[in-house]
């Protein structure tokens, strides 16, 4: 008695010789083997079928008419063997109590018998037709047809075999069923039904996946006859390397295969970021509830059982590849979405605070606050209304686009709030919004980096471009004005002193109130200027602000 040396239920999917091994796992109890057997039965039914579809296609697309009606004798004893096979494994017979193998064996011999038959005459047919290219697939038919021989004629079975009901039989519990999927018998078909004459389908690129050959090679060959880019591997692995490296929009998936089998396959595939929006469908003989459900819990979108009817495969592909479609289209809606509320949110920082933006998001209006301690700094370019009289409009605000972009990075750079531009004014705090305990000594370093801009702005422009800096510190009232061009702004008497120490400065020096040079103290030197008017406002002493002399 021949067998092979694993059992036929491991990841080793050489096809079997021997079904002795399958009966003994039914007599041994494993709830597996009925379904497994029906795997193993339909294997080379596959190939018997798939391929005298495909010859049938190939006969009428070259005019051989000769062998036409033995392929179609082949096709229908193929779903013979199909039918036979399911009626033998039904699961209404294993709640009877027997499964008939011998009955089995003798109903199939005849419809296998044809198979062979018929593919001689054709493969003797077409040699003399001289149409040699038939021949490699008709001797496939001759081989599949031989298997499936073998696997009946290399054993002896009993009369009978219990599975169910007796004492010491197979018991089946009554919320498990075996093969409760059972595909319906292929009929015979044309070339018509194979999609020769429907619409083309959208274009895709498709990646066939089954360790046999014969079944991958016939499966990648009906698809290309369905007009798709189709790519194959023979293994899990070699599946997910081709995934990563080429652009597939559908894997068509088998599900026993060594080493890595379907299920594992798909498991990584939905674990990986790059390949888990790429749709799966499951081909296999196994017919059991259990591996559909696992399938579709893995993330299958959907489920093929073999011999597949070509009609359908191509129907639930083309369902695959449109739910695809619109899932790519609605995750590029998504992603222009995100892109357009990015470039929102950019606009909307441009001109507001960004925590200011976020209330705003969040869906306040009225947005006003009050500080305690916060600096105001005012630069304001010296005679820019004569600068601007010597050179053409567009020089000028080239020139001062530049200095001013300048004077936001210093401001992003040491975390300082620009609240606007003034013509050539130039106007940002420190504290607000976001309170800090060294909002004047931020300033002090702002304003020493504004000068600095400014000498390296000349240098490069060959210009003599000079500013004032004023500051001041104190409370303020911050909050936003506008309900279609929104703008943030301060308010109170820290913001228009600090407007003062500017227009009443020197030109390339920074001049501070009284109250900031308390708070800046040893960190940096002062020269007091006396007291000086205020406009609206009492005298007060002012001072410029120089950094810190190093110790001698």
């Amino acid at each position: 008695m021949s067998g092979t040396s694993s059992t036929p239920f491991s990841r080793d999917t050489t096809p079997p010789t021997s079904l002795t091994p399958f009966i003994k796992a039914l007599k041994s109890r494993d709830l597996e083997a009925l379904s497994k057997l029906r795997h193993a039965l339909r294997t080379p039914l596959n190939q018997i079928i798939g391929y005298s579809e495909l010859l049938m296609e190939s006969a009428e697309e070259n005019n051989v008419t000769a062998i036409m009606v033995d392929l179609k004798r082949i096709h229908t004893a193929g779903g013979q063997l199909l039918a036979l096979i399911n009626d033998a494994l039904a699961p209404w017979k294993i709640e009877t109590g027997k499964i008939d193998f011998p009955a089995m064996r003798h109903d199939m011999r005849t419809p296998i018998n044809a198979v062979i038959g018929y593919a001689e005459l054709c493969v003797d047919e077409a040699r003399a037709s001289k149409h040699e290219e038939l021949v490699k697939d008709l001797e496939k038919i001759q081989r599949a047809a031989q298997n499936l021989y073998a696997l009946f004629e290399s054993d002896s079975y009993p009369d009978s075999m219990e599975i169910g009901g007796g004492s010491g039989d197979i018991g089946i519990a009554g919320d498990v069923t075996l093969g409760a999927i059972t595909p319906p018998v292929i009929p015979v078909t044309t070339p018509q039904d194979f999609g020769v004459s429907t619409p083309p389908l959208p274009t895709a690129r498709l990646l066939a996946v089954d360790d046999d050959d014969m079944n991958r090679e016939m499966l990648v060959r009906r698809l290309q006859k369905l007009g798709y880019d189709v790519g194959e591997a023979a293994t899990g692995r070699e599946a997910l390397t081709k995934l990563k490296d080429g652009n597939f929009d559908l894997v068509l998936l088998d599900i026993l295969m060594p080493d890595l089998d379907g299920f594992q396959t798909l498991e990584f595939m939905k674990a990986d970021p790059r390949l888990r929006h790429i749709p799966a469908i499951m081909l296999t003989a196994l017919d059991d509830v259990e591996s559909t459900v696992r399938c579709i819990e893995a993330g299958a979108e959907d489920y093929v059982p073999k011999p597949f009817n070509p009609v359908i495969l191509r129907a639930r592909i083309t369902a695959s590849l449109e739910k695809k479609r619109l899932r790519d289209q609605e995750q590029d809606y998504l992603d222009q979405l995100q892109l357009e509320r990015a470039k929102s949110e950019r606009l909307l920082l441009n001109v507001l605070p960004k925590a200011i933006a976020e209330r705003l998001k969040a869906g306040q209006r009225t947005i006003v606050d009050s500080f305690i301690d916060s600096t105001v700094l005012f630069a304001d370019i010296v005679g820019f209304t004569r600068i601007a009289a010597k050179q053409s409009p567009h020089r000028t605000v080239q020139l001062l686009n530049e200095i001013f972009s300048g004077f936001d990075r210093i401001a992003e750079q040491l975390e300082l709030e620009k609240i606007k531009t003034i013509g050539d004014a130039y106007m940002m705090v420190s504290g607000v919004p976001s309170m800090r305990p060294d909002h004047a000594e931020a300033c002090a370093n702002a304003a020493f980096e504004m000068l600095e801009a400014v000498r390296v702005f000349n240098r490069r422009h060959q210009l003599e471009w000079t500013i004032r800096i004023g500051m001041n510190s104190g409370p303020v009232v911050a909050g936003i004005i506008g309900t279609r061009k929104f703008s943030y702004d301060l308010w109170g008497d820290t913001v228009n002193i600090a407007s003062r120490m500017e227009s009443h400065g020197q030109p390339g020096k920074i001049q501070i109130s009284e109250v900031t040079m308390k708070l800046l103290g040893t960190k940096f030197d002062y020269e007091p200027l006396g007291v000086i008017d205020i406009k609206n406002s009492a005298a007060m002493p002012a001072y410029l602000l120089h950094r810190k002399a190093p110790r001698k």
